[in-house]
């Protein structure tokens, strides 16, 4: 398997110019800025029990990342 480091430094198995490696287009929305108060939500937890963001997490602050792709 041949593995290709592209200019932002990632390695994957896919050749650089794969679509899978493209980067997405200027001006496409990203989410939230940093530091921005997110909307609440609610998420299951591994028991289908419903968790509220906000309210699971009181004044703790949190910190959430967003993969938007993985070649594997």
């Amino acid at each position: 398997m041949v593995v290709e480091r592209d200019s932002l430094g990632f390695d994957a198995p896919a050749p650089v110019g794969h679509p899978a490696r493209a980067s997405m287009p200027s001006g496409t929305a990203t989410g939230p800025e940093v530091g921005s108060k997110l909307p609440d939500f609610q998420l299951p937890t591994s028991s289908g029990q419903r968790i509220d963001f906000h309210e699971d997490r009181g004044s703790a602050k949190a910190a959430l990342v967003f993969y938007r792709s993985a070649v594997w």
